[in-house]
């Protein structure tokens, strides 16, 4: 079991104020000043998040910061192609996205490890349908946290075939690792969407959790799925006629803003890779795990 950090005082003091904010107005906010276009503010803004972040421009496909038509197009820019080679190795399970390891385990009495004293139900994590919930009972899971820096490109572990997407409404509270540490069900509660595959290793779910500021997810086959954030639970199913089948590496998301990913796996599909635990940093295409 991954690393079980004890809250200080600081991590309170930051995340409490959190049950007071306006979360999704603020990420409403954030949207539009993501997409202004108007030059000096958008090259300003963009300048000042790369010094602020240390952006490594050279890895981008388009290495001109102010070549982006908006600070969104910057933030979730390609990057240059062999940047993030994929593990093809058949038995090889990778990193969808660029980011650190926040917890690593196994899905214990159908609850998912957050962080001391804290974890969650995959039930809830995925919309509150126990036939959804089921397949992932004593499978494996991680969570990594991206952080602004990273590429915000999100990518398939494996190879598979789309067979379902959940929006599932919630809060937007911060996914820092300050907030995981205090604020309980954290990634229950926040908004996500979650996109259920069938592959080789059986059932797989890459679960997108928005944030405060995260307000706008993505997939490359529906578009924006939110905002508006709505207060219903979504559905979206996709049978033989319309399935879709994605490739290792494949792109199928991207977070307009950053957040964290939580990917599920059944059980008996797959060993984590020695040495994969909290606060480890991953990239895009690297092994994390190995198929049994």
């Amino acid at each position: 079991m991954s690393s079980e950090q004890i809250p200080s005082f600081s991590d309170y003091l930051k995340a409490w104020p959190q049950y007071l904010m306006p979360g999704h107005l603020l990420s409403l906010g954030m949207l539009g000043l993501t997409r202004v276009r108007h030059t000096g503010f958008k090259n300003a803004f963009t300048d000042f998040f790369i010094r602020r972040f240390h952006i490594d421009m050279s890895q981008a496909a388009e290495s001109d910061p102010h070549g982006y038509a908006d600070f969104n197009s910057f933030f979730t820019r390609a990057l240059k192609p062999g940047m993030r080679p994929v593990d093809m190795a058949p038995e090889a399970v990778c990193s969808p996205v660029d980011g650190t390891v926040s917890q690593i385990g196994t899905i214990e009495d159908g609850r998912v490890f957050q962080a001391k004293g804290h974890d969650f139900s995959v039930l809830e994590l995925l919309g509150g349908s126990a036939q959804r919930a089921e397949p992932f009972l004593g499978g494996r899971f991680t969570t990594i946290y991206l952080s602004p820096r990273d590429y915000h490109r999100i990518h398939m572990p494996v190879s598979g075939t789309l067979r379902c997407m959940v929006h599932i409404p919630g809060r937007l509270f911060s996914v820092n690792p300050a907030t995981t540490r205090v604020i309980p069900r954290l990634f229950a509660r926040n908004e996500r969407v979650a996109a259920i595959f069938d592959t080789e290793l059986g059932p797989m779910a890459v679960v997108m959790v928005g944030a405060v500021f995260v307000g706008s997810i993505e997939t490359v086959w529906q578009g924006v799925v939110t905002p508006p954030a709505g207060k219903i639970v979504r559905t979206w199913h996709y049978d033989e006629g319309s399935a879709l089948h994605f490739d290792k590496g494949d792109e199928i998301g991207r977070f307009n803003m950053g957040s964290t990913v939580v990917l599920l796996f059944g059980r008996d599909a797959l060993a984590w890779e020695a040495g994969l635990e909290a606060h480890v940093p991953v990239v895009m295409g690297q092994r994390i795990g190995s198929r049994l």
